[in-house]
C-alpha cells in the first residue's frame, strides 16, 4: 500500500526557516550543479498575458538523493488588487527509486520564498566582500524582506537602504526590518541613493526595464539579480556586464531568460560566450572574486535543482518530526501507468 505525506503551509513553516541549514542546502544544491551528473530539464512555463499572469514548472534529479521535486509556480501579479498574494503554488516530491508520490507540499510559494533568499545568502557568501557591511535592496515586498535578512547570514550587515517605486512601502519595510534584523535601514528616495555606499546590491523587482543602471556602480561591490525569471524581466542595464564579472545560476537558463539574455539582445555579449556558474564557484573550479575592487554579478533565475533541494529537506524534516498528514494512495499494487 502505497502511502504519501501531506504537508501545509503551517507545516512546512514549523519545520523550514531562513536560517544557516537553508543557506546550506541551497548551496549543496549548487555544487551538485556542477561536480554530479545532475538531470535539470528546461523550465516549462506558461504565460497568460490578459491576467499579467505566468505558471512556471521546474524540477532536477540529484543524484544520492532519494528524492525530486515537481514545482508548479504560479505568479499572477494582478492579484494584490484582489487583496490576494501574487504567488503561490506547491511542489510534489516523488521517489528517485520507484516514482511514486512521497508528499504533497501545499507551501503556497514559501519553500519556493526560502530556497530564492538562501540562494542570495549563497551568491554573496562566495562573491561579495568579506567585510560587507552594507547594502541596497530594491523593491519592498517579501522576498526583498527575506533577502536583506538572509544577507546578514552571511555578511556583517549593519546598514541598508531599500528603494521600490512606491515610496510609502519602501518607508514600512525599511521600519519593519530595522526592528527584526536590528541594524539600520532607511528608505533611499532614488536607486542611485541606495546605491552610492552599498557593498552588496540585491535586485528584487518583476521590472521589464532596468532599474539599476552601470554608471551607479563602484569598484568592490556585488550585485545579485533575482527578479528576471522570465524573457520579458529585466532589472540591470545591460552595460553592467563590461563593468562587472559575471557569474549564472545556469547559464543556460540565464541565456534564455535572465540578465544575460537582454545583454545578448543587445549585441554586448556573444551569445556562444562562456561564463562561469554559481556552482563552479562554490565547487572551487572557477574563481569567483578576485581582487578586493572587482565588481561581481551573480544572475539568479531561479534552478529545480533548488526546488528539489528544500523539498527534500522539508521532507525529512516532516518525518523526523511527525509533521503532517499521512493518506493511504494505492490500495493494491500495479495500476496504469
Amino acid at each position: 500500500m502505497a502511502k504519501m505525506l501531506v504537508l501545509t503551509e503551517p507545516d512546512l513553516r514549523a519545520i523550514v526557516k531562513l536560517d544557516a541549514s537553508a543557506v546550506t542546502c541551497i548551496e549543496d544544491a549548487f555544487a551538485a550543479l556542477a561536480t554530479k551528473p545532475v538531470v535539470m530539464p528546461p523550465i516549462l512555463r506558461l504565460d497568460i498575458a490578459e491576467h499579467r499572469g505566468e505558471v512556471d514548472v521546474k524540477t532536477a534529479y540529484v543524484p544520492g538523493l532519494d528524492g525530486f521535486a515537481i514545482k508548479i509556480s504560479p505568479g499572477f501579479f494582478d492579484n494584490p488588487k484582489l487583496g490576494l498574494p501574487s504567488l503561490n503554488g506547491l511542489m510534489v516530491l516523488l521517489s528517485t527509486t520507484t516514482g511514486l508520490v512521497e508528499a504533497l507540499l501545499l507551501d503556497n510559494g514559501y519553500l519556493t520564498d526560502i530556497r530564492t533568499a538562501a540562494a542570495g545568502a549563497v551568491a554573496a557568501k562566495h562573491l561579495a566582500r568579506e567585510d560587507a557591511q552594507s547594502a541596497a535592496i530594491f523593491g519592498a515586498g517579501l522576498q526583498a524582506r527575506l533577502q536583506l535578512s538572509a544577507l546578514t547570514l552571511v555578511r556583517p550587515i549593519r546598514y541598508a537602504r531599500i528603494w521600490a517605486r512606491d515610496q510609502q512601502k519602501a518607508t514600512a519595510t525599511a521600519r519593519e526590518l530595522s526592528g527584526t534584523l536590528g541594524i539600520i535601514v532607511e528608505a533611499a528616495s532614488t536607486p542611485a541613493a541606495a546605491c552610492e555606499d552599498a557593498d552588496v546590491i540585491v535586485t528584487t523587482t518583476p521590472a521589464e526595464q532596468p532599474i539599476l543602471k552601470a554608471e551607479w556602480l563602484r569598484p568592490g561591490q556585488h550585485i545579485t539579480a533575482m527578479g528576471s525569471d522570465s524573457e520579458h524581466k529585466n532589472e540591470i542595464e545591460p552595460a553592467v556586464f563590461a563593468r562587472s564579472s559575471y557569474v549564472a545560476d545556469s547559464v543556460a537558463q540565464t541565456r534564455r531568460l535572465g540578465e544575460l539574455h537582454h545583454a545578448i539582445k543587445a549585441g554586448l555579449i556573444a551569445p556562444d560566450r562562456p561564463f562561469p556558474e554559481l556552482g563552479q564557484v562554490i565547487a572551487g573550479q572557477k574563481p569567483g572574486r578576485e581582487t578586493r575592487d572587482s565588481i561581481t554579478f551573480c544572475d539568479l533565475t531561479g534552478t529545480g535543482v533548488q526546488d528539489t533541494a528544500i523539498a527534500t529537506l522539508a521532507h525529512r524534516r516532516a518525518r523526523e518530526s511527525a509533521a503532517g498528514r499521512t493518506i493511504n494512495t494505492q490500495e493494491s499494487a500495479g495500476g496504469r501507468p
